[in-house]
């Protein structure tokens, strides 16, 4: 299991140097995400999580925070040790109202 932390808690953790880490698909990203948010989709985790460094903070985000769980944890499995998941996922972070983008 992973640590979840709140949208304004993972804001601040990004802010002080963590990445942010979608793994929604596309289409979902597309709608809306959190600023600053990197995006790679949990149908290619297990290809591309070796894009992720294992040196800074990480932040997991998705729709809700079930599927970003399962990847945190993930990495958590692959040696990753600074790994967090924010509850509520991004329809928390935008109904807090922290800086978001839509339709890009």
């Amino acid at each position: 299991m992973i640590e979840d932390v709140s949208p304004q808690e993972g804001l601040a953790r990004v802010q002080a140097g963590a990445l942010l880490i979608d793994v929604r698909e596309t289409g979902e990203y597309s709608e809306v995400h959190a600023e600053g948010a990197e995006l790679i989709p949990l149908s290619e985790f297990q290809q591309r999580y070796t894009e992720i460094p294992k040196d800074r903070e990480l932040v997991m985000i998705c729709r809700s925070g079930a599927r970003s769980a399962r990847a945190g944890s993930f990495l958590k499995e692959q040696g990753y040790e600074n790994v967090v998941n924010l509850a509520g996922g991004t329809m928390a972070w935008v109904n807090e109202g922290l800086p978001h983008v839509r339709g890009e």
